[in-house]
């Protein structure tokens, strides 16, 4: 998961373990899949490595474009660049930069727990959705260079 993960005590911090405890967890369930962040990665070694190497290997990536973090919007260049299937989502209020503003993006209301109580499994039915048909078919995907340079192969081991 791509995510703003913040300073421990942060509003970043909290919003992450909500949306990955209260939303993608929950939604993730019938796929068999695991949410990696990259403050879990419990191996000694170059942290900006190992996550490159998840973004680089992980079927798909749910990024968290909340809070305008460059760190974010970094990782989620390179899973655009090698076109492997992402689902976005933001906190309702933030603003999607342009560059990937046409990507369809699920926005999560948190500005009131009362309105956004009820939600929660509308929304876990929205990310359980976009995962489903991103899995579908991996190999088309779309993304801003895909686009633009449809012929542009990223080679990894």
């Amino acid at each position: 998961m791509i995510i703003p993960i913040g300073a421990p005590e942060s509003s970043e911090r909290s919003h992450s373990d909500l949306i990955i405890g209260s939303f993608v967890e929950p939604a993730l369930e019938e796929f068999n899949l695991n949410v990696i962040r990259a403050d879990k990665i419990d191996q000694p070694g170059v942290i900006t490595k190992q996550i490159i190497d998840y973004l680089m290997r992980a079927r798909l990536v749910i990024a968290d474009l909340s809070f305008s973090n460059p760190n974010v919007f970094y990782e989620l260049a390179i899973r655009h660049a090698i076109r492997k299937p992402i689902v976005q989502i933001i906190r309702q209020g933030d603003r999607i930069p342009f560059d990937v503003n046409q990507m369809r993006t699920i926005s999560i209301d948190l500005s009131n727990v009362y309105s956004a109580i009820p939600k929660i499994e509308l929304v876990r039915t929205e990310i359980r959705n976009q995962v489903r048909r991103a899995l579908e078919n991996p190999d088309d995907i779309d993304t801003p260079i895909s686009l633009f340079y449809p012929g542009l192969q990223v080679k990894f081991d």
